[in-house]
């Protein structure tokens, strides 16, 4: 029996009470999905890195980092579609341009290049410093973006 007398699995009225809802396993999902993304970025930035140093040579770090574009673009676009069907308009609001970006980036890769990541046209006009600097600007937003599910996640446990 719980507090008020009724047991710890009913509501007033006899009718049984709910298990955790379809939002809660979506950010649950998420939160799996966004753990799934930061090795990857990891590896993105210490492959670039290594690049930028020369202890790799451009093949080899392209061909590395064009393996995750696909992966990171279908978690990041189910993350996204999770929060829409979820009804949580501000996460999806703001997953929306990430994952938008990430689709274009995929699908304007020039035809004859390697992939996103082109071994040939990595070290002109400065591509390495913007996948560096957009590696470190997507770390910064997976990283918000966890607290945010961990920390709502974590509300909903309590207030159930």
């Amino acid at each position: 029996m719980a507090i008020g007398g009724t047991p710890s699995g009913a509501v007033e009225g006899g009718e049984q009470r709910a298990l955790p809802n379809l939002l809660d396993k979506n950010k649950a999902l998420s939160i799996l999905s966004y753990l799934s993304v930061f090795p990857d970025l990891g590896l993105q930035i210490i492959t670039l890195s290594d690049l930028e140093c020369d202890y790799i040579n451009a093949r080899s770090c392209c061909s590395k980092l064009n393996k995750w574009v696909v992966p990171e673009v279908i978690g990041h676009a189910v993350v996204t579609v999770l929060m829409l069907i979820s009804l949580h308009w501000f996460i999806f609001l703001l997953n929306l341009p990430v994952a938008t970006w990430n689709i274009y980036r995929y699908i304007m890769v020039p035809s004859g290049n390697m992939g996103v990541f082109d071994p040939t046209e990595i070290h002109n006009r400065g591509q390495l410093k913007s996948h560096m600097k957009e590696a470190m600007i997507k770390l910064g937003f997976h990283l918000l973006c966890f607290f945010m599910y961990l920390y709502s996640m974590i509300l909903a446990l309590i207030n159930d």
